[in-house]
């Protein structure tokens, strides 16, 4: 069975256009929109924050009033937006734009969101603010790496998923281990099984086959970025007072090398060298993500013929 024949054809369909950062997804995605397929939601964890524009490669003004996106823009930097706030908001676009008699395409990077709206997720406890601020001194003492290593001696299986320098999952699994005394990977195995969603759901990856291309478009885009005004919009922020490195806006890649190169931890080709190379880190990570995802069909943005592809790959399965 092919990975856009998984669910009745009865039901209206629904497109998720995944990938690594720099590939390519919201150009397809627009330029689909621009054809009359349907509705962008947006599956970004840094799109969200209101005055993050340029380091998040935020559609512009008038690209957004062309395509509009659905959850962008919704909170400032100084807030926190979780995973199941994410599935919660994304269904209700979901089922707004199929009422409405349009397709829903949900399109960005932020692999655990489009697992959270495809597997649900597990009851967990809530945050604890004092445990948090432990874990987070700790960090400052010791450094993520040695957080990891607790993390492997308890749940070996949440650690070899979770990278040692991703500060912020390794917070939230040692600190639910240490709230509850269970292991964030027993947390998941007693979850609930899911409904299916309501919708055909067409789950497409896209990415260039080779990644030394890849590599070249995270270059070039970090190099606009930083001609843009990456800098100036990072000054921006600090400039208010009350963002800091702990924020998840803050730790956002591209952000936090520009914050720190502006606390004065190295000069401006490390930035730029720093900058890539964390790019490259988070390309990797989405990529392992998505060779994890079943029933997935991937895409060559390189392709003279892609947008017509993949309204073709709708048709055929309508």
């Amino acid at each position: 069975m092919s990975a856009l024949t998984q669910a009745p054809a009865t039901l209206p369909p629904a497109l998720c256009l995944m990938g690594p950062t720099a590939a390519g997804k919201t150009a397809l995605a627009m330029a689909l929109v621009a054809q009359g397929v349907g509705e962008i939601i947006s599956v970004d964890s840094g799109m969200i924050y209101r005055g993050m524009d340029i380091g998040t490669a935020k559609p512009s003004a008038d690209e957004l009033a062309l395509a509009p996106h659905r959850l962008i823009d919704i909170l400032d930097p100084a807030q926190a937006y979780s995973a199941a706030e994410f599935r919660r908001d994304a269904l209700q676009a979901m089922h707004e734009i199929t009422s409405a008699g349009r397709v829903p395409i949900l399109v960005g990077g932020t692999m655990m969101y489009f697992k959270v709206l495809r597997d649900g997720l597990a009851q967990l406890p809530e945050a604890n603010a004092e445990l948090r601020a432990e874990l987070d001194a700790d960090a400052a003492r010791e450094g993520w790496p040695a957080l990891h290593a607790r993390l492997q001696a308890v749940d070996p299986v949440a650690a070899a998923r979770i990278p040692p320098h991703d500060s912020q999952r390794l917070q939230r699994a040692l600190e639910v281990w240490l709230l509850t005394g269970k292991t964030l990977t027993a947390w998941h195995a007693e979850q609930s099984p899911v409904e299916a969603l309501p919708w055909q759901m067409h789950w497409l990856a896209i990415s260039p086959p080779d990644r030394a291309v890849l590599h070249q478009r995270i270059a070039l885009r970090f190099d606009q970025m930083l001609s843009q005004g990456l800098i100036e919009e990072v000054q921006a922020l600090r400039q208010r007072g009350d963002l800091h490195l702990g924020l998840p806006s803050m730790r956002s890649v591209g952000y936090r090398q520009v914050w720190q190169y502006l606390d004065g931890e190295f000069d401006a080709k490390e930035l730029r060298e720093r900058g890539v190379a964390a790019t490259r880190q988070l390309a990797k990570r989405q990529l392992t993500w998505l060779r994890s995802f079943p029933h997935v069909t991937w895409l060559d943005p390189q392709r003279d013929d892609l947008v017509a592809h993949v309204s073709a790959l709708l048709s055929a399965s309508a």
